[in-house]
């Protein structure tokens, strides 16, 4: 019988995206809850300040890299041969590369290149992952009809928060295992832990089918032979807009959800407890991204519920951010839990509303390139964030960069179009 009136082989091409978003959320974060580990051992500065921004930097390194592998595996792969075939390539690569950081030399033992080759690293795993999101909606979104896609949307994207989620009880528990030999061994252990999600992400994604549009697709020979060219030849209004929507959101997600271990760490809070409170913090943002894609339904749309959510989120930065600089696990943990929250809420049409901004032709590529280019941005805004505070203080800065990226976020909202009419044809087959 059908479960939220979806098949077996929809549930497959739903749950093959969600476990890519998990194993994004679980690599991704494995490095920022080991950020100050790292910095003293791949990065070994007597300026504390610096050594984070460097490490940080890293992420930047993958940010920069996923726009690219976005347009890579979609133009040659995605677009052409299909999204289950990218998505099994990608994800092979993406927990290989995620796992291999726990082999790596560091600064103690080969000098200079321990940093360059966990910066090269971090650029070949952001390049998979970056094709991981245009492949994964389009896989599942164009398999599931128009009236269930914002929740569905909101499920497959609430896939990163439960990555985090177990990532974080995954270091809270090596680490308090480990404890005096994390700094020598533990890190390692706890990095190579990313090939377990890899492999079952992998057996989802074999059994599962492609999807019926892009079958739909290939028996019309529709095909482009070049799909990138007819994107940004026909779609580029939508990318800009949704560049200034995503530049914004995931500059506030790296600010966010990727900072709060090093600020809870900075502040004193142990290691063991600060694996607990980040799985807490996004234990709660799943709620966030599910409620949200629940009231969607109501509110009506794509980017209206997502204009609401937006701005809850902005009006509360400061007394958060306020509250939460504290060596206070409690206070720190439910703050910005709620914070979390409210982020989680405006992710959870996204992933709806990028799908039916662009064609079948090009979707994975486009949807990719959009998504992980608003990723470039926020790379690098927590090396930002900790640059300015050295002059006016943590508080001012995150709070600034917060603020700025909101405001930069519902500007590009507001200017976007409506994709989801009701009883007007489906966008995501067009």
């Amino acid at each position: 019988m059908p479960f939220y009136g979806l098949t077996k082989e929809q549930w497959l091409s739903v749950l093959g995206a969600w476990a890519g978003w998990l194993m994004d959320g679980y690599t991704s974060i494995a490095y920022a809850l080991a950020a100050v580990t790292l910095s003293h051992l791949f990065f070994p500065v007597s300026n504390q300040v610096i050594s984070l921004i460097a490490t940080f930097g890293g992420l930047a390194t993958g940010a920069i890299a996923r726009p690219i592998g976005s347009l890579i595996f979609g133009n040659f792969i995605g677009d052409k041969l299909g999204r289950r075939s990218m998505l099994t390539v990608t994800i092979l690569g993406f927990s290989i590369f995620g796992a291999s950081k726990g082999l790596l030399p560091t600064y103690s033992q080969v000098g200079i290149l321990a940093p360059i080759l966990i910066y090269l690293v971090l650029f070949l795993e952001g390049m998979f992952a970056g094709a991981e999101y245009g492949g994964g909606t389009s896989l599942a979104l164009e398999n599931v009809p128009i009236d269930k896609r914002a929740f569905i949307g909101a499920f497959i994207q609430s896939g990163f928060g439960t990555g985090y989620f177990i990532i974080s009880l995954v270091y809270s528990g090596i680490y308090n295992l480990f404890l005096n030999d994390f700094q020598t061994i533990g890190w390692r252990i706890f990095f190579l832990t990313c090939l377990v999600p890899g492999v079952l992400t992998l057996v989802i994604r074999l059994i599962s089918k492609e999807t019926p549009v892009f079958e739909e697709m290939r028996k019309r020979e529709e095909i482009l032979k070049v799909p990138i060219k007819t994107l940004f030849k026909d779609s580029y209004i939508q990318i800009l807009i949704g560049l200034l929507i995503t530049s914004g959101l995931l500059y506030i997600n790296n600010a966010t959800f990727n900072i709060y271990p090093t600020v809870m760490t900075l502040n004193d809070i142990q290691g063991g407890l600060v694996g607990i409170g980040v799985a807490i913090i996004n234990l709660v943002s799943l709620f966030g991204v599910w409620t949200g894609g629940l009231l969607a339904n109501l509110i009506s749309g794509r980017k209206r519920p997502m204009l609401i959510y937006a701005i809850l989120f902005t009006v509360s930065i400061y007394p958060i951010l306020y509250f939460g600089i504290t060596n206070n696990f409690t206070t720190a943990t439910t703050v910005f839990s709620i914070q979390a929250f409210l982020e989680a809420m405006i992710f959870s049409t996204l992933p709806s509303f990028l799908s039916e901004q662009f064609s079948k032709k090009y979707r994975t590529t486009g949807v990719g390139f959009t998504y992980n280019g608003g990723a470039i941005v926020g790379g690098f805004s927590i090396s930002i964030i900790f640059a300015i505070s050295t002059y006016i203080g943590l508080l001012n800065s995150w709070f600034i960069n917060l603020t700025i990226a909101s405001i930069a976020m519902i500007i590009g909202i507001l200017i976007s179009k409506e994709t989801y009419y009701i009883g007007k044809e489906d966008p995501i087959r067009k």
